[in-house]
């Protein structure tokens, strides 16, 4: 089942004191990126935080479960997303965490040497 834009937008919105957020489409669901970074997914109208020590930390009891069929654990946030305060400083800890996104090369263009 493919997720709402209506709560996308207000996933987005509970987590804005966090920094810039941003959700793109991607297959039906929708990648949320903070600052530029992605941070999680939203999928089947669920929340999920890409896992770091910190975020884990700050949740106590983890909850964890697959985006998507095949994907790595993230931490499923569930109970919580009213919570605009601890639902911003959560995402404000994953992306201190998480490394700079790689620079992307242009369409068409070739990373590797000749």
């Amino acid at each position: 089942m493919a997720s709402d834009a209506d709560f996308t937008e207000f996933v987005c919105e509970q987590m804005s004191d966090a920094g810039a957020i941003t959700s793109r489409k991607m297959f039906g669901e929708y990648g949320v990126y903070c600052n530029g970074k992605i941070i999680g997914f939203v999928c089947d109208n669920q929340l999920f935080v890409k896992p770091t020590k910190s975020g884990g930390e700050f949740i106590g009891e983890v909850t964890k479960a697959p985006p998507y069929p095949g994907a790595k654990m993230y931490l499923l946030i569930e109970d919580r997303l009213e919570d605009r305060q601890w639902l911003s400083r959560l995402i404000n800890l994953t992306w201190k965490e998480l490394l700079e996104p790689k620079p992307r090369n242009p369409r068409g263009k070739s990373s590797r040497k000749k």
